[in-house]
């Protein structure tokens, strides 16, 4: 893990409770940017093949469904509202990240090296050496958005982030980015705890919002680990630091405090053919080896949009229908998130819906699309 619990003399460039809020948004929306490229891998995957694959890219998607509820509970604690249907919470992929060192395209495409390569990127640990370089430049020309390098106009900005096409502005700061996901979560840590410190002075606290609001383990299971009630600092603390601690690892080490193997090292494993095992080193699993087969995998046609399924009316009302489920389960989770925890389960059904249309879509080759298949396009 990059982040550890922050001391409340840390400097903090959250200020105000909006800013907070804000903050907490970009949160949620990183958490669910990552799913549908792990969901769309997932099922490329033919069936009784790959299980090894097959079960380190389900346990991480699980996990990142814990990591928007906590990121959520947090945010209610805090007095805000959770908005996952808020416009370009969905990102339009391919979209970029706005964490890590260096930029790179997230596609929506099957099980590859290249989607492997992509994923090890999103969870890379990265701590930075100091404070000077916990935020890197945001390059714009290699985005394509300008030709010196200059970030564009302010409004030119907000359409990019309402139109999903670039994820997560940092607030306040838009032409900079967060050196790993752990640092964005830290500098949200920085910011509870000088908000909560200024509002302790006062006699009063940030941690105001509806305790009915927050989802309760009763409401939610994934086998991926547990939720946390939010009530205050030390909550609210331990909620985020699973959240980047699961990501990254312990310090960035391979396994959390919950002593799980890490989203990194478990992508790692398929990268190096190999379990890790108590013991190992970063890089180097000594554990059983593990079968990789590339091959074995549904040539999904990558960031297919719905213009590329015109020719194949049966495909493309598939497609259709997909995206409506997919807009009614995120909208069950925002109502969970907003005072309904017990539409969580509504949710879970709405996800076999979800699947089993993935399946149909990636089982079905295009026509026009010589060798391809389609696929989902989280076109909402």
């Amino acid at each position: 893990m990059s982040v550890s619990e922050p001391e409340p003399s840390q400097d903090s460039r959250i200020t105000t409770i909006e800013e907070l809020h804000e903050y907490l948004y970009k949160g949620l929306q990183l958490e669910h940017a990552t799913l549908p490229p792990y969901l769309t891998a997932l099922y490329s995957l033919q069936p009784g093949k790959n299980s090894d694959a097959w079960h380190v890219i389900r346990v991480v998607a699980v996990e990142e469904m814990l990591h928007l509820t906590l990121v959520a509970n947090v945010l209610n604690a805090v007095g805000g509202s959770p908005n996952l249907i808020r416009p370009g919470f969905v990102p339009d992929y391919p979209t970029r990240l706005p964490c890590g060192p260096d930029y790179f395209d997230v596609h929506l495409r099957p099980f590859s090296p290249e989607a492997l390569d992509t994923f090890l990127k999103i969870e890379k640990p990265a701590q930075a050496a100091d404070e000077e370089d916990r935020l890197v430049p945001v390059d714009w020309a290699a985005l394509g958005l300008t030709s010196d390098g200059a970030a564009p106009p302010s409004d030119r900005l907000a359409e990019l982030e309402e139109s999903g096409t670039v994820l997560g502005l940092v607030p306040g700061e838009p032409t900079q980015r967060f050196l790993s996901i752990g640092e964005f979560y830290e500098e949200i840590m920085r910011g509870i705890n000088h908000l909560e410190d200024q509002a302790r002075e006062a006699g009063t606290t940030i941690f105001t919002g509806d305790p009915g609001r927050q989802v309760t383990p009763e409401y939610f299971y994934s086998g991926g680990g547990d939720v946390i009630e939010v009530t205050g600092r030390d909550t609210a603390m331990a909620a985020l630091t699973l959240v980047a601690e699961q990501g990254e690892g312990l310090h960035g080490g391979i396994y959390d405090s919950q002593d799980e193997i890490a989203h990194y090292y478990r992508f790692q494993q398929l990268e190096k053919g190999r379990y890790y095992q108590k013991g190992d080193e970063p890089g180097l699993p000594c554990g059983p080896e593990l079968h990789v087969d590339w091959d074995a995998v549904y040539p999904v046609k990558p960031d297919i949009k719905l213009a590329d399924l015109q020719a194949d009316p049966e495909i493309l009302a598939a497609a259709e229908e997909f995206n409506r489920s997919y807009a009614t389960f995120l909208t069950n989770i925002n109502l969970a998130y907003n005072g309904q925890p017990e539409l969580l389960l509504k949710a879970v059904w709405e996800m076999f819906r979800i699947r089993d249309t993935m399946n149909r879509l990636i089982r079905n080759p295009l026509s026009g699309h010589a060798g391809m298949h389609a696929g989902p396009t989280f076109e909402l």
